[in-house]
Protein backbone atom coordinates (compact mmCIF):
# COMPACT_ATOMS: atom_id res chain seq x y z
CA UNK A 1 0.00 0.00 0.00
CA UNK A 2 1.25 3.49 -0.90
CA UNK A 3 0.23 6.96 0.23
CA UNK A 4 0.78 9.95 -2.03
CA UNK A 5 -0.45 13.50 -2.42
CA UNK A 6 -1.29 15.53 -5.51
CA UNK A 7 -1.97 19.22 -5.29
CA UNK A 8 -0.95 22.82 -5.64
CA UNK A 9 -0.47 25.77 -3.30
CA UNK A 10 0.21 29.49 -3.21
CA UNK A 11 3.84 28.89 -4.15
CA UNK A 12 3.09 26.83 -7.25
CA UNK A 13 -0.08 28.43 -8.65
CA UNK A 14 -1.71 31.90 -8.65
CA UNK A 15 -5.09 32.49 -7.04
CA UNK A 16 -6.94 32.38 -10.38
CA UNK A 17 -5.83 28.75 -10.75
CA UNK A 18 -6.29 27.80 -7.09
CA UNK A 19 -9.86 29.05 -7.01
CA UNK A 20 -10.72 26.96 -10.07
CA UNK A 21 -9.31 23.79 -8.54
CA UNK A 22 -10.71 24.09 -5.03
CA UNK A 23 -13.20 21.85 -3.23
CA UNK A 24 -15.70 24.08 -1.41
CA UNK A 25 -17.70 22.55 1.42
CA UNK A 26 -20.84 21.90 -0.64
CA UNK A 27 -19.02 19.54 -3.04
CA UNK A 28 -16.54 17.98 -0.59
CA UNK A 29 -18.60 14.92 0.34
CA UNK A 30 -19.53 14.02 -3.24
CA UNK A 31 -15.93 14.62 -4.37
CA UNK A 32 -14.55 12.29 -1.71
CA UNK A 33 -17.04 9.55 -2.58
CA UNK A 34 -16.34 9.91 -6.28
CA UNK A 35 -12.60 9.65 -5.71
CA UNK A 36 -12.96 6.67 -3.35
CA UNK A 37 -14.95 4.82 -6.04
CA UNK A 38 -12.13 5.20 -8.58
CA UNK A 39 -10.09 2.07 -9.44
CA UNK A 40 -6.91 1.89 -7.40
CA UNK A 41 -8.01 4.23 -4.60
CA UNK A 42 -8.22 2.51 -1.22
CA UNK A 43 -8.62 5.63 0.90
CA UNK A 44 -8.55 9.40 0.43
CA UNK A 45 -8.83 12.81 2.08
CA UNK A 46 -9.01 16.34 0.66
CA UNK A 47 -7.46 19.48 2.16
CA UNK A 48 -8.81 22.56 0.38
CA UNK A 49 -8.19 26.13 1.59
CA UNK A 50 -7.63 29.52 0.02
CA UNK A 51 -3.88 28.81 -0.16
CA UNK A 52 -3.80 25.21 -1.34
CA UNK A 53 -5.66 22.17 -2.59
CA UNK A 54 -4.24 18.75 -1.75
CA UNK A 55 -5.64 15.28 -2.32
CA UNK A 56 -4.17 12.52 -0.18
CA UNK A 57 -4.69 8.97 -1.38
CA UNK A 58 -3.75 5.44 -0.42
CA UNK A 59 -3.37 3.01 -3.30
CA UNK A 60 -1.95 -0.35 -4.28
CA UNK A 61 -1.25 0.92 -7.80
CA UNK A 62 0.51 4.27 -8.08
CA UNK A 63 -0.15 4.69 -11.80
CA UNK A 64 -3.89 4.13 -11.48
CA UNK A 65 -4.09 6.06 -8.24
CA UNK A 66 -2.41 9.17 -9.57
CA UNK A 67 -4.53 9.14 -12.71
CA UNK A 68 -7.69 8.81 -10.61
CA UNK A 69 -6.71 11.76 -8.42
CA UNK A 70 -6.01 13.97 -11.42
CA UNK A 71 -9.41 13.11 -12.88
CA UNK A 72 -11.03 14.09 -9.61
CA UNK A 73 -10.09 17.75 -9.67
CA UNK A 74 -13.16 19.96 -10.22
CA UNK A 75 -14.30 20.17 -13.83
CA UNK A 76 -15.86 23.62 -13.50
CA UNK A 77 -12.45 25.20 -14.17
CA UNK A 78 -11.95 26.84 -17.55
CA UNK A 79 -8.35 25.59 -17.59
CA UNK A 80 -7.95 22.21 -19.23
CA UNK A 81 -6.93 19.21 -17.17
CA UNK A 82 -4.01 18.64 -19.48
CA UNK A 83 -2.52 21.86 -18.12
CA UNK A 84 -3.37 21.09 -14.51
CA UNK A 85 -0.44 22.28 -12.36
CA UNK A 86 0.57 19.38 -10.15
CA UNK A 87 2.84 20.72 -7.48
CA UNK A 88 3.90 17.41 -6.03
CA UNK A 89 3.25 13.70 -6.33
CA UNK A 90 4.91 11.81 -3.51
CA UNK A 91 5.35 8.24 -2.38
CA UNK A 92 5.88 7.26 1.27
CA UNK A 93 9.60 7.77 0.87
CA UNK A 94 9.30 11.55 0.55
CA UNK A 95 6.98 12.14 3.49
CA UNK A 96 9.03 15.08 4.72
CA UNK A 97 7.23 17.47 2.37
CA UNK A 98 3.79 16.47 3.49
CA UNK A 99 4.56 16.07 7.18
CA UNK A 100 5.66 19.70 7.20
CA UNK A 101 2.08 20.72 6.41
CA UNK A 102 1.00 19.10 9.67
CA UNK A 103 3.96 20.76 11.38
CA UNK A 104 3.13 24.28 10.26
CA UNK A 105 6.32 25.14 8.37
CA UNK A 106 6.88 27.98 5.97
CA UNK A 107 6.62 26.52 2.49
CA UNK A 108 3.13 25.14 3.08
CA UNK A 109 1.89 28.28 4.82
CA UNK A 110 1.95 31.91 3.82
CA UNK A 111 2.81 32.65 7.46
CA UNK A 112 5.58 30.66 9.15
CA UNK A 113 4.13 28.73 12.08
CA UNK A 114 0.53 29.70 11.34
CA UNK A 115 -1.58 27.70 13.82
CA UNK A 116 -4.60 27.77 11.53
CA UNK A 117 -3.02 25.06 9.38
CA UNK A 118 -3.21 22.41 12.06
CA UNK A 119 -6.95 23.02 12.34
CA UNK A 120 -7.28 22.70 8.56
CA UNK A 121 -5.47 19.36 8.64
CA UNK A 122 -7.77 18.16 11.42
CA UNK A 123 -10.89 19.17 9.49
CA UNK A 124 -9.69 17.44 6.33
CA UNK A 125 -9.08 14.24 8.27
CA UNK A 126 -12.40 14.47 10.12
CA UNK A 127 -14.28 14.91 6.83
CA UNK A 128 -12.64 11.79 5.40
CA UNK A 129 -13.66 9.86 8.51
CA UNK A 130 -17.20 11.26 8.57
CA UNK A 131 -17.79 10.47 4.90
CA UNK A 132 -16.21 7.02 5.12
CA UNK A 133 -13.40 7.56 2.61
CA UNK A 134 -10.43 7.09 4.92
CA UNK A 135 -8.57 3.84 5.56
CA UNK A 136 -5.83 2.56 7.87
CA UNK A 137 -3.01 4.26 5.95
CA UNK A 138 -4.77 7.63 5.72
CA UNK A 139 -5.80 7.40 9.39
CA UNK A 140 -2.28 6.72 10.61
CA UNK A 141 -0.81 9.39 8.36
CA UNK A 142 -3.14 12.19 9.48
CA UNK A 143 -3.04 11.17 13.13
CA UNK A 144 0.74 11.31 13.08
CA UNK A 145 0.79 14.62 11.19
CA UNK A 146 -1.54 16.15 13.79
CA UNK A 147 0.50 14.69 16.65
CA UNK A 148 3.72 16.03 15.16
CA UNK A 149 2.13 19.44 14.71
CA UNK A 150 1.18 19.54 18.38
CA UNK A 151 4.63 18.37 19.40
CA UNK A 152 6.32 21.05 17.32
CA UNK A 153 4.15 23.78 18.82
CA UNK A 154 4.74 22.52 22.36
CA UNK A 155 8.48 21.92 22.15
CA UNK A 156 9.54 24.84 19.94
CA UNK A 157 6.98 27.55 20.69
CA UNK A 158 6.86 28.32 16.97
CA UNK A 159 3.42 29.94 17.25
CA UNK A 160 4.26 32.19 20.20
CA UNK A 161 5.66 35.04 18.11
CA UNK A 162 3.08 36.96 16.09
CA UNK A 163 4.03 37.41 12.43
CA UNK A 164 0.92 39.06 10.99
CA UNK A 165 0.28 42.77 11.39
CA UNK A 166 -3.19 42.32 12.85
CA UNK A 167 -2.16 39.69 15.39
CA UNK A 168 1.00 41.59 16.33
CA UNK A 169 -1.20 44.53 17.26
CA UNK A 170 -3.12 42.28 19.62
CA UNK A 171 0.06 40.86 21.14
CA UNK A 172 1.35 44.36 21.84
CA UNK A 173 -1.95 45.20 23.51
CA UNK A 174 -1.58 42.18 25.74
CA UNK A 175 1.87 43.38 26.77
CA UNK A 176 0.37 46.71 27.86
CA UNK A 177 -2.65 45.31 29.70
CA UNK A 178 -1.45 41.79 30.62
CA UNK A 179 -4.95 40.52 29.87
CA UNK A 180 -7.53 41.76 27.38
CA UNK A 181 -10.42 40.23 29.31
CA UNK A 182 -13.21 42.77 29.72
CA UNK A 183 -11.43 45.49 27.72
CA UNK A 184 -13.11 47.92 25.35
CA UNK A 185 -11.83 48.42 21.81
CA UNK A 186 -12.59 51.33 19.50
CA UNK A 187 -12.06 50.62 15.81
CA UNK A 188 -11.70 53.55 13.43
CA UNK A 189 -12.26 52.41 9.85
CA UNK A 190 -14.15 49.30 8.77
CA UNK A 191 -11.81 47.81 6.18
CA UNK A 192 -10.34 44.32 5.99
CA UNK A 193 -7.36 45.06 8.24
CA UNK A 194 -9.64 46.51 10.90
CA UNK A 195 -11.85 43.43 10.70
CA UNK A 196 -8.88 41.05 11.05
CA UNK A 197 -7.52 42.93 14.04
CA UNK A 198 -10.96 43.02 15.61
CA UNK A 199 -11.33 39.27 15.18
CA UNK A 200 -8.07 38.68 17.06
CA UNK A 201 -9.03 41.13 19.81
CA UNK A 202 -12.33 39.38 20.46
CA UNK A 203 -10.64 35.98 20.43
CA UNK A 204 -8.31 37.27 23.15
CA UNK A 205 -11.00 38.50 25.50
CA UNK A 206 -12.10 41.99 24.41
CA UNK A 207 -15.80 42.18 25.31
CA UNK A 208 -16.92 45.62 24.16
CA UNK A 209 -16.35 46.79 20.59
CA UNK A 210 -17.14 50.22 19.17
CA UNK A 211 -16.88 50.76 15.42
CA UNK A 212 -16.59 54.23 13.88
CA UNK A 213 -16.44 54.78 10.13
CA UNK A 214 -17.12 57.71 7.82
CA UNK A 215 -19.70 55.53 6.09
CA UNK A 216 -22.21 54.51 8.74
CA UNK A 217 -23.52 51.53 6.76
CA UNK A 218 -20.07 49.91 6.73
CA UNK A 219 -19.68 50.54 10.47
CA UNK A 220 -23.07 48.91 11.08
CA UNK A 221 -22.05 45.90 8.99
CA UNK A 222 -18.77 45.33 10.84
CA UNK A 223 -20.43 45.91 14.21
CA UNK A 224 -23.03 43.23 13.43
CA UNK A 225 -20.32 40.74 12.49
CA UNK A 226 -18.50 41.12 15.79
CA UNK A 227 -21.44 41.77 18.09
CA UNK A 228 -20.28 45.34 18.64
CA UNK A 229 -21.85 48.77 18.34
CA UNK A 230 -21.53 51.32 15.53
CA UNK A 231 -20.77 54.82 16.80
CA UNK A 232 -20.39 58.26 15.30
CA UNK A 233 -17.06 59.74 14.25
CA UNK A 234 -18.33 63.09 15.47
CA UNK A 235 -18.28 61.82 19.07
CA UNK A 236 -14.71 60.50 18.89
CA UNK A 237 -13.58 62.18 22.12
CA UNK A 238 -16.40 60.58 24.09
CA UNK A 239 -15.71 57.10 22.69
CA UNK A 240 -11.96 57.36 23.26
CA UNK A 241 -12.73 58.22 26.86
CA UNK A 242 -14.18 54.76 27.50
CA UNK A 243 -11.83 52.78 25.24
CA UNK A 244 -8.77 50.88 26.38
CA UNK A 245 -7.59 50.07 22.85
CA UNK A 246 -7.91 52.18 19.71
CA UNK A 247 -7.17 50.64 16.31
CA UNK A 248 -7.15 53.14 13.47
CA UNK A 249 -7.03 52.21 9.80
CA UNK A 250 -9.01 54.72 7.77
CA UNK A 251 -8.52 56.03 4.26
CA UNK A 252 -8.12 59.59 5.48
CA UNK A 253 -5.35 61.74 4.01
CA UNK A 254 -4.87 63.70 7.24
CA UNK A 255 -4.50 62.92 10.94
CA UNK A 256 -7.76 61.68 12.44
CA UNK A 257 -6.40 61.73 16.01
CA UNK A 258 -4.22 64.63 17.14
CA UNK A 259 -2.25 65.28 20.31
CA UNK A 260 -4.63 67.90 21.70
CA UNK A 261 -7.57 65.46 21.43
CA UNK A 262 -5.66 62.73 23.27
CA UNK A 263 -4.49 65.17 25.97
CA UNK A 264 -8.11 66.14 26.59
CA UNK A 265 -9.16 62.48 26.79
CA UNK A 266 -6.31 61.49 29.14
CA UNK A 267 -6.93 64.45 31.46
CA UNK A 268 -10.22 62.75 32.36
CA UNK A 269 -8.62 59.30 32.86
CA UNK A 270 -5.04 59.85 34.05
CA UNK A 271 -4.77 56.47 35.77
CA UNK A 272 -5.98 54.41 32.82
CA UNK A 273 -3.51 53.71 30.00
CA UNK A 274 -4.61 54.10 26.39
CA UNK A 275 -3.22 51.83 23.72
CA UNK A 276 -3.32 53.07 20.11
CA UNK A 277 -2.38 51.19 16.96
CA UNK A 278 -2.10 53.15 13.71
CA UNK A 279 -2.20 50.69 10.81
CA UNK A 280 -3.10 53.30 8.20
CA UNK A 281 -0.85 54.64 5.45
CA UNK A 282 -0.90 57.66 5.40
CA UNK A 283 -0.98 57.60 9.20
CA UNK A 284 -4.19 58.40 11.07
CA UNK A 285 -2.60 59.36 14.38
CA UNK A 286 -0.26 62.29 14.91
CA UNK A 287 3.14 60.93 16.07
CA UNK A 288 3.25 63.45 18.94
CA UNK A 289 0.37 61.54 20.54
CA UNK A 290 2.94 58.99 21.69
CA UNK A 291 4.50 61.52 24.05
CA UNK A 292 1.32 61.94 26.11
CA UNK A 293 1.53 60.39 29.58
CA UNK A 294 0.12 56.83 29.85
CA UNK A 295 -0.40 56.61 26.08
CA UNK A 296 1.17 53.78 24.08
CA UNK A 297 1.27 54.45 20.33
CA UNK A 298 2.49 52.08 17.59
CA UNK A 299 2.40 52.71 13.86
CA UNK A 300 2.77 50.32 10.92
CA UNK A 301 6.59 50.50 10.97
CA UNK A 302 6.63 49.63 14.67
CA UNK A 303 4.48 46.61 13.92
CA UNK A 304 6.64 45.55 10.99
CA UNK A 305 9.72 45.74 13.19
CA UNK A 306 8.08 43.43 15.74
CA UNK A 307 6.97 41.09 12.96
CA UNK A 308 10.55 40.88 11.63
CA UNK A 309 11.92 40.01 15.06
CA UNK A 310 9.22 37.45 15.65
CA UNK A 311 9.74 35.92 12.22
CA UNK A 312 13.41 35.44 13.06
CA UNK A 313 12.37 33.65 16.26
CA UNK A 314 10.00 31.43 14.31
CA UNK A 315 12.75 30.55 11.87
CA UNK A 316 14.88 29.41 14.79
CA UNK A 317 11.96 27.34 16.03
CA UNK A 318 11.53 25.91 12.54
CA UNK A 319 15.09 24.61 12.66
CA UNK A 320 14.29 22.86 15.94
CA UNK A 321 11.10 21.53 14.39
CA UNK A 322 13.04 19.88 11.58
CA UNK A 323 14.81 17.64 14.12
CA UNK A 324 11.46 16.55 15.55
CA UNK A 325 10.06 16.00 12.08
CA UNK A 326 13.00 13.81 11.07
CA UNK A 327 12.33 11.60 14.08
CA UNK A 328 8.65 11.28 13.23
CA UNK A 329 9.34 10.67 9.55
CA UNK A 330 11.61 7.79 10.52
CA UNK A 331 8.89 6.27 12.70
CA UNK A 332 6.18 6.63 10.06
CA UNK A 333 8.33 5.17 7.30
CA UNK A 334 9.34 2.32 9.60
CA UNK A 335 5.67 1.55 10.25
CA UNK A 336 4.70 1.92 6.60
CA UNK A 337 7.52 -0.28 5.39
CA UNK A 338 6.55 -2.92 7.93
CA UNK A 339 3.33 -3.30 5.95
CA UNK A 340 5.50 -4.58 3.10
CA UNK A 341 8.05 -6.47 5.16
CA UNK A 342 5.86 -8.62 7.40
CA UNK A 343 3.80 -10.16 4.56
CA UNK A 344 7.03 -10.68 2.60
CA UNK A 345 8.66 -12.56 5.48
CA UNK A 346 5.55 -14.66 6.00
CA UNK A 347 5.30 -15.45 2.28
CA UNK A 348 9.00 -16.31 2.10
CA UNK A 349 8.78 -18.70 5.02
CA UNK A 350 5.58 -20.24 3.67
CA UNK A 351 7.26 -20.82 0.32
CA UNK A 352 10.28 -22.37 2.00
CA UNK A 353 8.02 -24.66 4.03
CA UNK A 354 6.01 -25.58 0.95
CA UNK A 355 9.17 -26.56 -0.96
CA UNK A 356 10.41 -28.51 2.04
CA UNK A 357 7.14 -30.42 2.39
CA UNK A 358 6.98 -31.14 -1.31
CA UNK A 359 10.55 -32.48 -1.43
CA UNK A 360 10.14 -34.46 1.77
CA UNK A 361 7.04 -36.09 0.38
CA UNK A 362 8.91 -36.96 -2.84
CA UNK A 363 11.96 -38.36 -1.05
CA UNK A 364 10.01 -40.26 1.60
CA UNK A 365 7.94 -41.82 -1.14
CA UNK A 366 11.12 -43.40 -2.45
CA UNK A 367 12.49 -44.39 0.99
CA UNK A 368 9.58 -46.39 2.30
CA UNK A 369 11.84 -48.53 4.48
CA UNK A 370 12.75 -45.64 6.81
CA UNK A 371 11.55 -45.86 10.38
CA UNK A 372 9.34 -43.14 11.85
CA UNK A 373 12.31 -41.91 13.85
CA UNK A 374 14.42 -41.59 10.71
CA UNK A 375 11.60 -39.80 8.90
CA UNK A 376 11.35 -37.29 11.75
CA UNK A 377 15.12 -36.83 11.69
CA UNK A 378 15.04 -36.22 7.95
CA UNK A 379 12.16 -33.77 8.34
CA UNK A 380 13.97 -31.91 11.12
CA UNK A 381 17.08 -31.65 8.96
CA UNK A 382 15.05 -30.26 6.03
CA UNK A 383 13.38 -27.74 8.32
CA UNK A 384 16.77 -26.69 9.71
CA UNK A 385 18.19 -26.20 6.21
CA UNK A 386 15.23 -24.00 5.17
CA UNK A 387 15.39 -22.03 8.42
CA UNK A 388 19.14 -21.40 8.13
CA UNK A 389 18.87 -20.54 4.45
CA UNK A 390 16.18 -17.93 5.10
CA UNK A 391 17.67 -16.60 8.34
CA UNK A 392 19.96 -13.95 6.83
CA UNK A 393 17.43 -12.66 4.26
CA UNK A 394 14.80 -12.30 7.03
CA UNK A 395 17.22 -10.52 9.38
CA UNK A 396 18.37 -8.18 6.62
CA UNK A 397 14.88 -7.32 5.39
CA UNK A 398 13.84 -6.47 8.95
CA UNK A 399 16.90 -4.27 9.28
CA UNK A 400 16.21 -2.44 6.02
CA UNK A 401 12.54 -2.01 6.90
CA UNK A 402 13.56 0.92 9.11
CA UNK A 403 15.19 2.74 6.19
CA UNK A 404 13.47 4.94 3.57
CA UNK A 405 14.28 2.27 0.97
CA UNK A 406 12.85 -0.58 3.04
CA UNK A 407 10.03 -1.30 0.66
CA UNK A 408 12.50 -1.63 -2.24
CA UNK A 409 14.33 -4.46 -0.50
CA UNK A 410 11.01 -6.09 0.22
CA UNK A 411 9.99 -5.87 -3.43
CA UNK A 412 13.37 -7.21 -4.58
CA UNK A 413 12.94 -10.19 -2.28
CA UNK A 414 9.45 -10.74 -3.66
CA UNK A 415 10.83 -10.72 -7.21
CA UNK A 416 13.80 -12.97 -6.43
CA UNK A 417 11.62 -15.64 -4.83
CA UNK A 418 8.53 -15.03 -7.05
CA UNK A 419 6.38 -14.18 -4.05
CA UNK A 420 2.90 -13.07 -5.02
CA UNK A 421 1.56 -10.74 -2.32
CA UNK A 422 -1.68 -8.90 -3.00
CA UNK A 423 -1.32 -5.11 -3.12
CA UNK A 424 2.48 -5.09 -3.17
CA UNK A 425 3.39 -5.25 -6.84
CA UNK A 426 2.39 -1.69 -7.81
CA UNK A 427 2.76 -0.38 -11.32
CA UNK A 428 4.55 2.93 -11.75
CA UNK A 429 6.79 2.31 -8.77
CA UNK A 430 10.11 2.90 -10.53
CA UNK A 431 13.16 4.85 -9.42
CA UNK A 432 11.62 8.16 -10.50
CA UNK A 433 8.78 7.66 -8.05
CA UNK A 434 11.10 6.86 -5.20
CA UNK A 435 13.45 9.79 -5.31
Amino acid sequence: MFIFVVGLNHKSAPVEIREQLSFPEHILESSLHRLKSEPGIEGCAILSTCNRTEIYAATTDLEKGQAAVKRSFPTRAPCRKTTLPIAFTLTPFMMRYVIFSGCLLVWISMVLGETQILGQVRRAYQAACDYGTSNGIINTWFQQAITVGKRVRTETGIDQHAVSISYTAVELARQVFDSLEGRTALILGAGKMSELTLTHLIANGVTTVLVANRTRERADELARKCGGKAVSFAELEQHMGVADIVISCTAATHYVIRRNLVETVMAKRPERPLFLIDIAVPRDIEPAVGTVQSVHLFDIDDLNSVVDRNLAERQKAASQAEVIIEEEIHEFIKWLNSLFVVPTIVALRNKGDAIKEKELERVLGKLKSLSEKDKKTLGAMASSIVKQLLHDPVIQIRHYAASPEGHLYSEILQNLFSLDIAGQRPKGCDDNNLR
